[in-house]
């Protein structure tokens, strides 16, 4: 009974984060008019400092999961080259 009032309640959350009217995109807005108004006055300035920000945040997120999964990720590579080495020896 009680994993259903939460399998409910997670159901109900998420619902209700998806339909609500909330606007997300004023920091973006604000965000692309610095940068744009700053590349005007100085091409070199912040806005090459933000697009670097912005590809560090999005590098961060990959390279943990990279961290947490390597042996999988090694396992594979391992298969795909393994893989690929036969299909070459093969063709020769």
């Amino acid at each position: 009974m009680k994993s259903r009032f939460n399998y409910s309640l997670a159901v109900f959350v998420v619902v209700l984060v998806a339909f609500s009217p909330l606007d997300f995109s004023a920091q973006c807005a604000m965000c692309k008019e610095a940068a744009s108004s700053s590349l005007k006055a100085n091409p070199t300035g912040m806005a090459r400092s933000l697009n670097s920000g912005i590809l560090y945040l999005m590098a961060v997120p990959y390279l943990m999961i990279l961290f947490i999964f390597r042996k999988q990720v090694v396992q594979l590579w391992r298969h795909v080259f393994r893989k690929y080495s036969k299909n070459t020896v093969n063709e020769n």
